[in-house]
Order: C-alpha cells, then sequence, then structure tokens
C-alpha cells in the first residue's frame, strides 16, 4: 500500500492527492510520484518516439526539417513542382528528375512529332497512338507500264529510272515463224 499524503501534529507534509501528474506527462526514464502515491516510471518522448524513423536527408524537402532517431534534420531533397518533359523520337525516353514532384506535371510528345501524327500519313488500315491511318500507299506513285518479249535467259524486269513502280507488264507472245526450206520441209523458228 502507497502513501499519497503525509500528516504530522495537525500540519500537511505531503499531499499527493490533488496531483493530476500521469506517466504519459513524465519524460521517459525519470520517475515520481502519482496521485495514489505509487512510483511512476515516465514514457513521455515529447510528441513521438523517433528512435525507430528511417528517413534520410535526401527523402527529406529541402529546406524542411524533421526529428529522425532523436536527431533534427535538415532535408536536401529538391522541391521539383510541375516538371515537363517532352519526347521527341520513337525510343526517346524522360527522365524523372530525382526529387518532389507535385503531381501536376506531365510529359506528352513533342509538338513538331505529334504534328506529323495525321491520318494521311499513316498507311490505312494501321493505327497508330489512336490515329487511324488513310493512306492508301500509292501517294506519289509513278508508274510505268512495259512490254517485254520472251527470251531463253532469264530477265528481271524493273521500272526505269524515275518511275518508283511498275503499273503493268506485257509478255509479248513468243515469236512463231513457219517457212518452207530447201529440203522440202518447213522450218519452224521460234523466239
Amino acid at each position: 500500500m502507497s502513501i499519497n499524503k503525509v500528516v504530522y501534529g495537525g500540519k500537511t507534509l505531503i499531499d499527493l492527492t490533488g496531483d493530476t501528474v500521469t506517466a504519459d506527462k513524465i519524460l521517459k526514464g525519470f520517475t515520481s510520484h502519482g496521485k495514489d502515491g505509487d512510483l511512476l516510471t515516465g514514457t513521455c518522448t515529447y510528441d513521438v518516439d523517433s528512435s525507430d524513423a528511417t528517413a534520410a536527408v535526401a527523402e527529406i524537402l529541402k529546406g524542411k526539417t524533421s526529428y529522425v532517431r532523436g536527431k533534427k534534420l535538415t532535408g536536401t531533397m529538391p522541391n521539383n513542382g510541375a516538371v515537363a518533359g517532352t519526347i521527341t523520337t520513337l525510343d526517346g525516353d524522360y527522365v524523372v528528375p530525382q526529387g518532389y514532384h507535385d503531381g501536376s506535371g506531365k510529359v506528352s510528345i513533342d509538338t513538331t512529332e505529334k504534328a506529323k501524327l495525321v491520318a494521311k500519313n499513316i498507311r490505312e488500315g494501321i493505327t497508330i497512338l489512336g490515329v487511324v491511318g488513310e493512306m492508301s500507299g500509292s501517294e506519289g506513285m509513278k508508274p510505268q507500264a512495259k512490254v517485254i518479249t520472251p527470251s531463253n535467259t532469264e530477265q528481271t524486269i524493273l521500272p526505269d529510272k524515275g518511275y518508283n513502280c511498275l503499273s503493268q507488264v506485257t509478255v509479248a507472245k513468243i515469236p512463231y515463224v513457219e517457212s518452207e526450206n530447201a529440203a522440202g520441209g518447213t522450218t519452224v523458228t521460234i523466239g
């Protein structure tokens, strides 16, 4: 049984009965007595026990302070606010800078490159980034029609300089000629 009030010769020497101290109001590790006279061991670490905190100065915004593991730290993380960037090539990347971002920044396709993504520049049946192609594939074509005569050797038929495709290739019939010969027969000439 703890003693919380001492009266000696009619005079009150100690009276803890009106005290309001509690363990959470006493600094951690210090002792006192409560209003009931029992010994109290303090648990207060002011507003938080930061001994298990893991933040580093690079994770705290530059110029801001925090208490970590019992020490005051000043942050070094840059405040990038609204970061914006563009991608200009197919394999282009945007490297997000280290630091805090307020969430209002954006990365987009460069306006010059975006202007090229129009239906007439994309082959019909192909969709790129939501743009449906309209190009038939014959835009800018300069076709050539050719007539060839078969021969007894292999032939490769290509358009002449100034043309970029063949619109038609007509293969003439194989020449066939019959004529009488001096021996009284018929000579057949093919080709």
